[in-house]
């Protein structure tokens, strides 16, 4: 149990920060997508021949990912009748189902679609952990020098077409950087569990706290303690970790939505 626990204490405080800029843009669906085209690529490697966790498997993946990156920067920016989350929804449904179709091509196709929705954190290796976590680094550490344009984009998207910004070029980099991260996480985690890392801590943050830091910390306390949780329920009840740890952070965020309510109540008239 040690190096999963590693990977929980380790690995989600990048998807929760990615997380606050996704739940402030207002795309929610957005990471689950992607996370559904970093599987898809990766299934297009193993049906090439190619292992799930080599160089070549993630290379196709974020490939894809990042032809969803293009897209998605293009539809954000473009007035039509038809909303960008009909977009993303739409691209989420097709690379699921072109996953699955490639999948049963593949001896063990049952298995792979298994962990392509809810992986199974309880196998990662130390390797695993410290690769992913390198990668987490870098692209925090691009995040954090170029902080002041991604946050002028997310939180204040008027201000920032105001002021000249190229808001589709920033949207670019900001879903190519989230598509790195998913890809690399999407196979140690599944899809539901990055799903449920970037938005039910993000989401538990932005309920109970109004500035960025505050909303931070709680997203990564509530990220820890579910992660954790969640491990140790799958291994005292002999449960799925990917499925447990989802379930868990579902339960914190029905708490936390509870608690922000009864706070507010005396407000109300």
């Amino acid at each position: 149990m040690f190096w999963p626990i590693m990977a929980c204490v380790l690995l989600p405080w990048l998807l929760v920060y990615l997380g606050l800029h996704v739940v402030q843009r207002g795309i929610i669906f957005i990471d689950i997508a992607m996370a559904q085209m970093a599987s898809l690529g990766i299934c297009v490697g193993v049906l090439l021949g190619f292992e799930p966790e080599s160089y070549v498997a993630y290379a196709i993946g974020l490939g894809v990912t990042l032809v969803g990156a293009a897209i998605f920067s293009i539809t954000g920016k473009r007035i039509t009748r038809v909303p960008q989350e009909a977009i993303i929804g739409i691209s989420y449904v097709v690379a699921a189902a072109a996953a699955i179709l490639l999948l049963s091509r593949s001896a063990h196709g049952n298995e792979e679609i298994r962990n392509m929705l809810v992986g199974d954190i309880t196998v990662v290796s130390a390797t695993e952990v410290w690769k992913c976590f390198a990668v987490f680094l870098l692209i925090g550490a691009l995040h954090f020098a170029l902080r002041k344009r991604f946050l002028l984009v997310s939180f204040n998207r008027n201000a920032a077409a105001t002021s000249g910004v190229r808001i589709a070029w920033w949207d670019f980099l900001f879903y190519a950087t989230f598509g790195v991260v998913v890809t690399v996480f999407v196979r140690i985690a599944g899809v539901l569990l990055v799903f449920s890392y970037l938005i039910a801590p993000a989401v538990c943050a932005v309920s109970l706290a109004r500035s960025i830091p505050a909303r931070l910390l709680i997203g990564w306390g509530v990220s820890l303690a579910g992660g954790i949780a969640g491990l140790f329920l799958s291994f005292w009840w002999d449960l799925p970790s990917g499925a447990a740890i989802v379930c868990t952070l579902g339960a914190m965020l029905v708490l936390t939505s509870l608690r922000a309510l009864i706070r507010t109540e005396p407000d109300n008239p």
